[in-house]
């Protein structure tokens, strides 16, 4: 990050390179629209591009990279409630592996759209993309132990819907 500070289009690239397939899957968790999120992304590189200056060395990129994109995604949302349109159906999620074996991916998807919004991110800021709870506490703007708590509780109504659901169908 600090070469690209300087000016480096390579280092940009790389940090392109390394970043935006996450970035897009987390902004596609928090749309639900695809195309959307490949618009957000795009949003995200430009504002990162524009607050370079503002980075800090001894801080880790990634996660300043996601509060950009977390920042770049409410003010959209901001923006579109003022003009609602349909809700698109929960994307393709990456699906936390303390869940892969309790149920097929569709049950799983339909368990995270269930979660409270604020849960589902906490959950897998935490399980998919592998922020610390410190990391998404300064993301979200809350502290560490709520991040924690906030996943720990997600989880805990992913394991209660997927159970109600498998005995549904029994």
């Amino acid at each position: 990050m600090g070469s690209y500070q300087g000016g480096s289009l390579e280092s940009f690239e790389r940090i392109y390179a390394a970043l935006a397939p996450s970035l897009r899957a987390y902004l596609t968790t928090l749309t639900g629209n695809r195309t959307l999120a490949d618009d957000l992304v795009q949003d995200t590189f430009l504002q990162m591009h524009r607050s370079r200056h503002t980075y800090r060395p001894d801080l880790p990129v990634r996660p300043w990279v996601f509060a950009i994109a977390r920042h770049v995604w409410m003010m959209d949302l901001r923006t579109r409630s003022r003009r609602p349109v349909a809700a698109d159906a929960m994307p393709e999620v990456p699906v936390p592996a303390e869940m892969e074996g309790l149920a097929d991916r569709d049950a799983l998807r339909k368990a995270l759209g269930a979660i409270l919004a604020d849960r589902r991110e906490a959950l897998l800021l935490h399980h998919v993309w592998g922020f610390s709870f410190a990391e998404i506490g300064q993301m979200l703007g809350i502290r560490a132990d709520a991040a924690k708590l906030r996943s720990s509780r997600g989880m805990s109504d992913m394991r209660m819907l997927l159970r109600a659901a498998g005995n549904r169908d029994a």
